[in-house]
């Protein structure tokens, strides 16, 4: 079973302002949907909540600490060893290898040392906002691909960059 964290980041870590993403890169979302497509996917209850809705086609696991937080359609749990020991007995029952972990940025910091696998969309923008991916030594993971968008009009370049920890 490998734990994967997906993630679309500025130069500068910012992965997100005001509870929104700081950029829309259609090829970004279209990315996400087909990486998590069919796989469990852990977030945090601002990033549920930012989305606004379970997301389709997986079982969706939300981390929080509010006992009475029950929203149709998700998986609630208290910590983040139980929303993973939760998402490992949903990808067996789905035949997949992958458990996904979808953000916010604490649960990207406190899940990063169980991670085997980085999904990150690497976007050529340092815009302002208020969370941030968890700086990480580059060195720990090796990276097996790249696929690089080049800039059109108001959209900038972006690549989708995946990293495997080195062993």
């Amino acid at each position: 079973m490998r734990i994967s964290q997906i993630v679309a980041m500025g130069r500068n870590h910012v992965i997100g302002r005001e509870g929104g993403l700081p950029w829309h890169l259609s090829g970004d979302l279209k990315f996400f949907k087909a990486t998590t497509m069919g796989k469990p996917i852990v977030m945090g209850r601002k990033t549920f909540e930012s989305i606004g809705r379970p997301l389709p086609g997986r079982p969706n696991i939300v981390i929080t600490r509010q006992q009475d937080y029950a929203p149709e359609g998700v998986s609630v749990c208290a910590t983040l060893e139980e929303a993973l020991d939760k998402a490992k007995t949903e990808a067996e029952r789905l035949g997949v290898e992958d458990v996904m972990i979808i953000g916010g940025a604490q649960i990207y910091a406190s899940s990063l040392n169980l991670t085997d696998r980085l999904y990150i969309t690497e976007v050529d923008l340092a815009p302002d906002g208020d969370a941030h991916f968890p700086e990480f030594d580059r060195n720990n993971w090796q990276e097996i691909s790249r696929e690089t968008v080049e800039a059109v009009d108001d959209i900038p370049e972006f690549a989708f960059v995946i990293y495997d920890r080195r062993s």
